[in-house]
């Protein structure tokens, strides 16, 4: 092997590990021991965090509640002891968990856009396969991530992919049956908003 070819295979090497995201893989008995159950009805909700400044959606996650419910999370920040992670899908989402959530993303400079939508027991067992599926992702790639799990799904196989969650909350607003609620806090930003009492 020459110098050269050391040298090149070096530098790919420091570059593939700048792309990747650490991995997160919570142990098996946390996430069964985090299990829950909710008992409404089951369905999918897209969170679309807004600047209030300039409009642009500057994050996205998906809210699958299934046989359980979880949060795919793609490249997100939040965590919290009481959700185990494993790759970007968060377990244990109780109504405290998702307010602590929805809490750590909506302050005085942003506010969040939910979008609900019902869906047969099936197909959101579908789509919480396909989040668990999916892998970490990287930065930048929440809006793009979730369309990807979304595609497979008959019925959104029209979706055009993205990576703004401005036109992932628009396309979603298109399909018959979704509702949504937008969420405002006064809250101060702070440094990292980790957890919320």
């Amino acid at each position: 092997m020459t110098h050269l070819t050391r040298l090149l295979a070096l530098c790919s090497v420091l570059i593939l590990a700048a792309c990747t995201k650490p991995v997160v893989w919570a142990p098996e008995e946390d996430v069964i021991a985090a299990r829950y159950v909710h008992d409404g009805p089951t369905e999918i909700v897209v969170y679309n965090v807004i600047s209030n400044e300039s409009g642009r959606g500057e994050h996205a996650a998906l809210l699958i509640n299934a046989s359980q419910r979880v949060l795919f999370d793609p490249a997100g920040s939040w965590t919290h002891p009481d959700s185990p992670e494993r790759h970007d899908v968060h377990y244990g989402i109780t109504p405290r968990q998702l307010f602590r959530y929805t809490y750590y993303h909506a302050r005085r400079t942003h506010h969040v856009r939910i979008q609900h939508l019902e869906v047969p027991p099936a197909t959101a067992e579908y789509i919480l396969r396909l989040a668990e599926q999916n892998g970490p992702v990287a930065d930048a790639y929440c809006a793009r991530s979730i369309f990807d799990v979304l595609r497979q799904v008959p019925g959104f196989e029209g979706f055009e992919p993205s990576f703004y969650p401005n036109r992932l909350s628009e396309q979603f607003a298109q399909v018959p049956g979704v509702t949504e609620e937008r969420i405002y806090s006064d809250a101060e930003p702070t440094e990292r908003q980790q957890y919320t009492q």
